[in-house]
C-alpha cells in the first residue's frame, strides 16, 4: 500500500497510552498525534462513564482540558449529537431494499439523489448528513465484499480518496462504528478497509479508537486471508495493513505471527514481521529470531505447515528476481547478511601452505571459525539445508559462494564444532552444487583433508566420542561398496530432515573419495587402529567406530585384505554399559557370518578368527565365587550379557551352516562343552530380566536362543520357581538377615555335615540360615551340599532338613542348574532337564553330522532324499524309546515295595479318595482316619511322578500313546487316570489299541477304558464304551475255551464302571453277560448238572433285577469262594458273571 507513505500512523508511543487510558502520555502528544485519537477522546470525555472513582474523574478532568484547545473537537461533538437510532433503521431499511432489489440498484433510503460528486456533497453537508454519507457507502462495500466470494476487487471512493478530507471521514467512520456495532462489526469493516485506497490508514485509525478490538480484528483478516498472500493483490494489501497494525502494537507481532502459523496464512506476513523484530534486536552472536523461526516451520513436525511454507518458497522464485520488495528477497538478504557477518575474513596461510603450488592465488579461503559463531553457524547451515531440500530454493552464486566458505571453515575443538563439521560434511554430500568451479573442489578436498587429519585432535580435545572421523569412514565405506542409498540415510540422520537426493548426484564425491582420500585398504587399516567406544551405551549418540566396523565387516573388506579384527570386536564388547547400544547385536551377527561364512566359494580361507575359549572365560571370572566376589567385577553385566549372546549365536549359527561348510570342506571349530558348563548362563539370564528395559532386544533374544538350543534351561517350572525366590517374600527375608548368617562358611557347614548320625541341630540351624541368602551368595556353599546329600537318604533324618535341602537347591539351580542330588524331587526335576538337553542334543548332532547327507550313498536306490528322512526318523524313533523308558520306570517306583504292602498301602487308594471326596462331603472323623494313607512317602512320590508325566504328556502326546501300547501294571490304572489330567488323550487311540491282535493289550485297553469312563464321563467315552461291549461280544464268539476265561476274567469287572458312568449301556451289557453264561454252560452242559439253575437265575435277574435287589453278594461270595478251586475255568467264569451282574443291580438299585 505505497498510497499511504505520505500519511501519519498512530505511533506505538501512542497506541500504549490509548491502551492504558494513560493521560499523562496523552498530553505528551504532538498535535498531529493527538488528531488522530480525538474520535474515542471526545466519546470518552462526553460519555457517562462507567467507572465513578475519583481518580478517573480527575483524569476525565485534564482530558476535557486536553480537548478545549482543539478545533476538530466541535464537529465531533457534533456528530455524536446524531440520532443514531434513527440512522440504524433507515440502514436497516436501505439493506433490505437492496436484498430486495439487488446490490446494483442506485437507490437509496440514506442518501437521496446526490446533485454534486461525493467529496462536494461531503464538504457542504451537516454532521448527519456526512454520517448518512459515509454509511452508505462503506455499506455498499461490505455487500459487494459478501457477493465476491473471496475474489479481490478494488473500490474507487472519493470519500476515502481525497486527502482533504481523510480526516474528517476517519472520524465519521469511527463514530459510525462506535455508536453503531451491531450494524458495523469492527472485523467486517475492516475486511471492507481493504478494498479502498488508504484502507490501511483507516484501519490502524479505527483500531487505535478502538484499542481492545486489536486482537480481534488481526485473528479475523488472518482467517479470512489468502494462503499464499504475495501471490495476488489482495494478499499483498492484506499483508501490508497487518503489518502496519503490528508496528502500532509491536508487543503484539509474535502474537499475530503465532496466528499466522495457526491459520497456515499469510507467510509474507510472517516472515515480514520476523524481518521486523529482527531489526529490533540487539545485536548479539546468538542465533537470530529470523533463523529459528524459518527452521522452526521446516523442520517442525507439522507436515500442513511445512507444506505451505514450502510452497511460499518455491512460489516466491518463480516471480521476477528484481522485485526486491518482495518479502522471500528480503528474507533472503537478511539471512545472507547475517552468514557473511560471522564469516572470518582473515586469510589462513597455514591452509595456503598445504595447497598446490598452481593454486589460483587468488582463492578466498575462510578458516578460523570464532567459537562464539559456531552455534549459530551450525543452524544456519541447517536453515539453509531446509530450504534447498524441502523448500526447493535455488541459491543464487552469492549465496552458493558464501556457503561453501562457511562450511569449508575450520572451528575450534569444541562439541559445538564437531558437531558443525559433520552438518558441513553432509551438506557437502547432499548439496554438491555448491561445488562448481575447479578452484571450489580443490577447496573442498582440502577441508576433507583437514577433517582426517585433525580428527583425532578433536575428539581428545573436545571429549565427544561420536566425532566426525567415524562419519568420514562410514561414507568411505559406501561409497568403496556402492552403497549410496546408506549414504542419503546417513545424511539425512545427520541434518535432521528427510530431504530427496539423487544418488547420481555423489557420483563426483565417490571419486573423489575411493581413489583421492580413501582408499579401500586405508579404509581398512585405519579402521582396525580407531581406538573403542569406552563405556559404550545408547546414550552416546552419532556416528562411532562401532558403525564403521559394522558396515566393513557386511562388505568382508577384513577379510579381503587379510586384517585381524577379532580383538577390536572383543575389546570393544567388553567396553559397554547399560543402556545398551542398538549397533551392539548387529555387530555380533555380522561378525559371527563372517567367522562361519567364506566371503567367496574360491577363498574358503577368508574368514575372521573367532573369540578365543580363555578370552570368553575370562569375561565371567569370579562369577562363581558368591556375591563378595563381585562387589568390583572387572566386566560389568552388559558384556557378560553380550559375550554369551556371542556364544549362543555362533553355535546356532555353526549348525544351521553345516551343510554348507561341509560341502566348502570346511568346518569351523565348535566351543566345547566344557566351556560352557563354566559359563553361568542361567545366573546370567536372571540378571538380564531384571534389565529388561535397558537391553532393548537383548534379553529377548537370548531366551530365543535358550529355548532352542538348551531346553532344559527353559523348563515353565523354573521360571515359575525363580518368581518365587526374587519375588516380596524373598526380600521380606533378607530383611530377616543377621550377621551371624552371613559368617557360616562353607566349611562349617562340612563339619556340621560330618556330626550328621548324631547331632542334626548344627546342620539344620546353618541351612536355615542359608535358605535367608540370594542365589548367587549360595553358590559357594553348593559343593557341600551336594556331595553330603547321600547322607540325608539315611533312616532318621528329619524331614525339616530334607525339605530345606530340596529348598536351596531349588534356588541353586536358578543359577547352577546341572546338579543331581538323590531326592526325589529334585532327581524328577533333573530328569526332566536331561530329557530335553537330549533332544537339544541329538537335533545338533544331526546338523553336525549332516555332510553324511552330502556324500552319495551307496547301494542306496530309495532316491537322494533317503538319507535325510531315515536319520531323521531315526533319531525320532530314538528320542521316543527315551522318553517311553523314563516313563516306564517312573509307573514302576509308583509301585508299593513289600514293606509298604505290608504296611496296607494300596495304589488305589489315590482313585477311591478322589472318588469318594467328589461323592459326599467328608467328614473330620474320616479325615484323621485317611491321614496316615494320604501323606504316607509312597503317596508323595505317586503326585510328583503324576504331575511329572502331566508335563511330558502335553508337551508330546505320542509318548502317550507309546506308553500304553507297551502296556504297564493294570495296578497303576486308578493312579495314572486320576493324578495325570492329560490321560483323555488315550480315548482317542484306544479303538485301535482293542484292534491289536495280542490278548493283553486288549484287555490292557479295556481295563483303562473302564477307569477314563469313570474320569471322563463324556459322549466321546461313551461311544469307545459301546465299541468295546461289541468286541467283546465279538471275541466270544471266536476265542477258545482258555482264551475266553483268560479274557473275561479281568474284563468282566470293567462292565460295571461302564453301566455306572453311562446308563443306557445296561441293556448291551446284560445282554453280554447272558451271552457269555450260555456260552460257558454249552461247553459243560454234559459235565456240571448244577449249570442249569445258574442260567436260569441269570435270566431271572436280567429280567426282574429288583426282585432280586435283595441278595447279598457277600453271602454268595463265602459259599462261592470254598469251591473255586475245584471248579473248571467256565463254571469260575459263570460265577464271575452272576458277581458282575448282581454289582450292576446294586448299583442301579442304589442309584449309585
Amino acid at each position: 500500500m505505497a498510497e499511504c507513505s505520505g500519511l501519519q500512523f498512530v505511533s506505538p508511543y501512542a497506541f500504549e497510552a490509548m491502551q492504558k487510558v494513560d493521560v499523562v502520555r496523552l498530553a505528551a502528544l504532538s498535535d498531529p498525534e493527538l488528531r488522530l485519537l480525538l474520535p474515542c477522546l471526545v466519546r470518552m470525555a462526553l460519555c457517562a462513564p462507567a467507572d465513578q472513582s475519583q481518580s478517573w474523574a480527575q483524569d476525565k478532568k485534564l482530558i476535557l482540558r486536553l480537548l478545549s484547545g482543539v478545533e476538530a473537537v466541535n464537529s465531533i461533538v457534533a456528530l455524536l449529537s446524531v440520532d443514531f437510532h434513527a440512522l440504524e433503521q433507515d440502514a436497516n431499511k436501505e439493506q433490505q431494499l437492496r436484498h430486495k432489489l439487488g446490490g446494483g440498484s442506485g437507490e437509496s433510503i440514506l442518501v437521496s439523489q446526490l446533485q454534486r460528486g461525493l467529496t462536494l456533497e461531503f464538504e457542504h453537508s451537516d454532521s448527519p448528513r456526512r454520517l448518512r454519507l459515509v454509511l452508505s457507502e462503506l455499506l455498499a462495500i461490505m455487500n459487494k465484499v459478501l457477493e465476491s466470494n473471496g475474489e479481490f476487487f478494488f473500490k474507487s471512493s472519493e470519500l476515502f480518496e481525497s486527502p482533504v478530507y481523510l480526516e474528517e471521514a476517519a472520524d465519521v467512520l469511527c463514530i459510525l462504528q462506535a455508536e453503531l456495532p451491531s450494524l458495523l462489526p469492527i472485523v467486517d469493516v475492516a475486511e471492507a478497509l481493504l478494498h479502498v485506497k488508504n484502507g490501511a490508514w483507516f484501519l490502524c485509525l479505527l483500531v487505535a479508537n478502538v484499542p481492545d478490538s486489536f486482537n480481534e480484528v488481526c485473528r479475523g483478516l488472518i482467517k479470512n486471508g489468502e494462503r499464499q498472500d504475495e501471490e495476488s493483490l489482495g494478499g499483498r494489501r492484506r499483508t501490508e495493513a497487518l503489518r502496519h497494525l503490528c508496528k502500532m502494537n509491536p508487543s503484539q507481532a509474535l502474537r499475530i505471527r503465532g496466528m499466522v502459523v495457526e491459520e497456515c496464512h499469510l507467510p509474507g506476513l510472517g516472515v515480514a514481521l520476523t524481518l521486523d523484530h529482527t531489526k529490533n534486536e540487539t545485536s548479539d552472536d546468538g542465533v537470530s529470531d529470523l533463523v529459528c523461526f524459518v527452521s522452526g516451520l521446516l523442520l517442525g513436525t507439522n507436515a500442513k505447515v511445512r507444506t505451505w511454507f514450502g510452497t511460499f518458497i518455491r512460489n516466491g522464485q518463480q516471480r521476477k528476481k528484481e522485485n526486491v520488495s518482495s518479502v522471500l528477497w528480503q528474507m533472503r538478504r537478511q539471512l545472507l547478511l547475517e552468514l557473511m557477518g560471522i564469516l572470518p575474513t582473515v586469510r589462513s596461510t597455514h591452509i595456503v601452505e598445504e595447497a598446490d603450488a598452481d593454486m589460483e592465488p587468488n582463492v578466498s579461503v575462510y578458516s578460523g571459525l570464532k567459537e562464539e559463531h559456531v552455534v549459530k553457524a551450525s543452524a544456519l547451515l541447517r536453515l539453509y539445508c531446509a530450504l534447498m531440500g524441502i523448500a526447493g530454493l535455488k541459491p543464487t552464486d552469492e549465496e552458493a559462494e558464501q556457503l561453501l566458505q562457511l562450511m569449508t571453515s575450520r572451528p575450534p575443538a569444541t562439541p559445538a564444532g564437531v558437531r558443525f563439521v559433520s552438518l558441513s560434511f553432509c551438506m557437502l554430500l547432499a548439496f554438491s552444487t555448491l561445488v562448481s568451479t575447479p578452484e571450489q573442489e580443490q577447496l573442498m578436498v582440502m577441508w576433507l583433508s583437514w577433517m582426517i587429519k585433525e580428527e583425532a585432535y578433536f575428539e581428545s580435545i573436545s571429549g565427544v566420542s561420536a566425532s566426525f572421523g567415524e562419519m568420514l569412514l562410514l561414507v568411505a565405506m559406501y561409497f568403496h561398496s556402492n552403497q549410496l542409498n546408506a549414504i542419503i540415510d546417513l545424511v539425512c540422520s545427520t541434518l535432521g530432515m528427510k530431504i530427496v537426493i539423487k544418488p547420481s548426484s555423489l557420483s563426483r564425491m565417490k571419486t573423489i573419495f575411493t581413489q583421492e582420500i580413501f582408499t579401500e585398504q586405508v579404509v581398512t587399516a585405519h579402521a582396525v587402529r580407531v581406538p573403542v567406544t569406552g563405556n559404550l551405551s545408547a546414550n552416546i549418540t552419532g556416528f562411532l567406530p562401532i558403525h564403521c566396523i559394522y558396515q566393513l565387516l557386511r562388505s568382508r573388506s577384513f577379510t579381503k585384505h587379510k586384517v585381524s579384527i577379532k580383538d577390536w570386536i572383543y575389546r570393544q564388547l567388553c567396553e559397554t554399559t547399560t543402556p545398551l547400544h542398538p549397533q551392539l547385536l548387529p555387530l555380533i551377527d555380522v561378525y559371527i557370518n563372517s567367522v562361519l561364512t567364506p566371503a567367496s566359494k574360491s577363498n574358503p580361507e577368508a574368514t575372521n578368527q573367532p573369540i578365543t575359549e580363555q578370552e570368553i572365560l575370562n569375561v565371567f571370572q569370579g562369577l562363581t565365587g558368591g556375591e563378595n566376589a563381585r562387589v568390583n567385577p572387572r566386566y560389568s553385566i552388559t558384556a557378560q550379557l553380550l559375550v554369551l549372546y556371542y556364544v549362543l549365536s555362533y553355535e546356532e549359527a555353526l549348525l544351521a551352516n553345516t551343510k554348507t561348510l561341509a560341502a566348502m570342506q570346511k568346518k569351523p571349530k565348535s566351543y566345547s562343552s566344557a566351556l560352557m558348563d563354566q559359563i553361568p548362563i542361567k545366573y546370567l539370564i536372571r540378571q538380564a530380566q531384571g534389565l529388561q528395559q535397558e537391553l532393548g532386544g537383548l534379553h529377548s533374544a537370548l531366551l530365543r536362543l535358550l529355548a532352542t538350543n538348551y531346553p532344559h534351561l527353559c523348563i515353565v517350572n523354573d521360571w515359575i520357581c525363580e518368581e518365587q525366590i526374587t519375588g516380596t517374600d524373598a526380600l521380606l527375608r533378607r530383611m530377616l538377615l543377621t550377621n551371624t548368617a552371613k559368617k557360616h562358611s562353607p566349611k562349617q557347614l562340612q563339619e556340621a555335615f560330618s556330626m550328621l548320625p548324631g547331632n542334626h541341630t548344627q546342620v539344620m540351624q546353618i541351612l536355615e540360615h542359608l535358605t535367608l541368602l540370594s542365589a548367587g551368595e549360595l553358590i559357594p556353599y553348593a559343593e557341600v551340599l551336594t556331595s553330603n546329600m547321600n547322607q540325608l537318604l539315611n533312616a532318621g533324618v528329619p524331614r525339616r532338613i530334607l525339605q530345606t535341602v530340596n529348598k536351596l537347591w531349588m534356588v541353586l539351580n536358578t543359577v547352577m542348574p546341572r546338579r543331581c542330588p538323590p531326592l526325589m524331587d529334585i532327581t524328577l526335576h533333573m530328569l526332566n532337564g536331561y530329557l530335553l538337553a537330549s533332544k537339544a542334543y541329538l537335533s545338533s548332532h544331526l546338523k553336525e553330522t549332516a555332510e553324511q547327507d552330502i556324500r552319495p550313498p551307496q547301494n542306496n536306490m530309495m532316491g537322494p532324499e533317503a538319507p535325510e528322512v531315515t536319520r531323521e526318523e531315526l533319531k525320532n524313533a530314538l528320542l521316543a524309546a527315551q522318553d517311553s523308558a523314563a516313563v516306564q520306570i517312573l509307573l514302576e517306583i509308583c509301585l508299593p515295595t513289600e514293606e509298604e504292602k505290608a504296611q496296607g498301602s494300596n495304589p488305589h487308594s489315590l482313585l477311591k479318595n478322589i472318588q469318594s471326596a467328589a461323592a459326599i462331603g467328608l467328614q473330620s472323623k474320616g479325615l484323621e482316619e485317611e491321614e496316615d494313607s494320604l501323606l504316607c512317602n509312597l503317596r508323595e512320590v505317586q503326585c510328583l511322578i503324576c504331575c511329572l508325566l502331566h508335563q511330558m504328556y502335553i508337551a508330546d502326546p505320542n509318548i502317550v500313546k507309546l506308553v500304553h501300547f507297551q502296556g504297564y501294571p493294570c495296578e497303576l490304572l486308578s493312579l495314572t487316570v486320576a493324578g495325570i489330567p492329560s490321560m483323555h488323550i488315550c480315548l482317542d487311540f484306544i479303538p485301535e489299541l482293542i484292534a491289536q491282535p495280542e490278548l493283553e493289550k486288549q484287555i490292557f485297553a479295556i481295563q483303562l477304558l473302564s477307569y477314563l469312563c469313570i474320569q471322563y464321563a463324556l459322549p466321546k467315552s461313551l461311544s469307545v464304551a459301546r465299541l468295546a461291549i461289541n468286541v467283546m461280544g465279538t471275541l466270544l464268539t471266536v476265542l477258545t475255551q482258555t482264551k475266553r476265561y483268560a479274557f473275561f476274567m479281568p474284563t468282566l469287572p470293567c462292565l460295571v464302571s461302564f453301566c455306572q458312568a453311562f446308563p443306557p449301556l445296561y441293556d448291551d451289557v446284560m445282554s453280554l453277560l447272558i451271552q457269555i453264561g450260555q456260552v460257558c454252560a454249552s461247553d459243560v452242559a454234559t459235565q456240571t448238572r448244577d449249570f442249569d439253575p445258574i442260567i436260569t437265575r441269570l435270566q431271572q435277574l436280567k429280567e426282574k433285577p429288583n426282585e432280586q435287589s435283595g441278595l447279598c453278594k457277600d453271602l454268595f461270595y463265602k459259599r462261592g469262594l470254598k469251591n473255586m478251586g475245584s471248579m473248571d475255568p467256565d463254571v469260575q467264569l459263570c460265577q464271575c458273571i452272576e458277581r458282575t451282574i448282581i454289582e450292576i443291580i446294586n448299583m442301579t438299585v442304589s442309584g449309585v
